[in-house]
């Protein structure tokens, strides 16, 4: 777990779990643009060679909240996006009562329903390595809204889909084909939930499966973006500090509005 910023002992805890690339460095946009006023935040890192299951990674998360709740024990609100928004999940309803809040951003939930992602994520551990290469370039425009991203933000987005072996890649995207989680669970999770969603994402069905969630969740609200792509925490126009105030999921804002 990665400390990004100066720790803040006396704030609430803000986990993030990142997209497929693992590293968590694509927060920083969101940190820069206010979230660290509210948060102490933290950053899951999962290594570039790490081939873990579900029940692996979601037992390695759920040991490390508790190793950061057991030294200050505070609000911790659980941040998973894509991959990360799985992960997220599956780490929420194995330990519930570690987590105040849980925001999902464009969750990868809905992978398996998408048949030309079925299709064509069986050829990436296929690939020769030159062709994956110029595959992860090709695949940018439609992971991201390019023209809504600074060239720095493309390129470290770029980069991080780089960072993970072709190998831990396919692995990876394996893991999201066979993700699966029963409604009845979602039923019965009934810590608030924000579920953000993407009108212009080419990768997801984002607002159909935000749809479907909020349908389950007992305690859930949805914000849509709507010109904004499966990146959207890259975007110079999404502020997700002002995304949080705005949805009551702020901490002040809401000691504030439950008194």
């Amino acid at each position: 777990m990665l400390t990004p910023v100066t720790t803040q002992p006396e704030k609430p805890l803000f986990i993030f779990l990142p997209g497929l690339d693992g590293c968590g460095e694509l927060l920083q946009w969101q940190i820069t643009q206010g979230l660290a006023t509210g948060f102490d935040i933290r950053t899951l890192t999962i290594p570039p060679d790490d081939l873990s299951t579900w029940d692996e990674l979601t037992a390695k998360v759920v040991n490390l909240l508790e190793i950061e709740l057991a030294t200050n024990h505070r609000p911790l609100y659980l941040c998973g996006e894509s991959f990360g928004g799985c992960l997220a999940l599956k780490v929420a309803l194995r330990a519930p009562e570690l987590i105040d809040r849980l925001i999902l951003v464009n969750p990868a939930t809905c992978f398996n329903q998408r048949p030309w992602l079925q299709w064509g994520s069986h050829l990436t551990g296929w690939l020769p390595p030159p062709l994956y290469t110029i595959s992860v370039i090709g695949f940018l425009p439609f992971l991201a809204a390019l023209e809504r991203m600074t060239r720095t933000q493309a390129a470290n987005l770029l980069a991080a889909m780089q960072f993970p072996p072709q190998t831990t890649t396919s692995w990876r995207i394996a893991l999201m084909r066979e993700f699966e989680i029963l409604p009845q669970q979602l039923y019965e999770f009934t810590k608030p939930v924000l579920l953000i969603a993407s009108s212009n994402d080419l990768i997801l069905a984002s607002v159909a499966e935000s749809e479907r969630l909020l349908h389950y969740f007992p305690n859930a609200q949805r914000v849509i973006l709507p010109h904004s792509g499966h990146t959207c925490l890259l975007e110079t126009d999404i502020n997700l500090s002002r995304i949080l105030k705005s949805q009551k999921f702020w901490p002040q804002l809401e000691f504030a509005w439950r008194e």
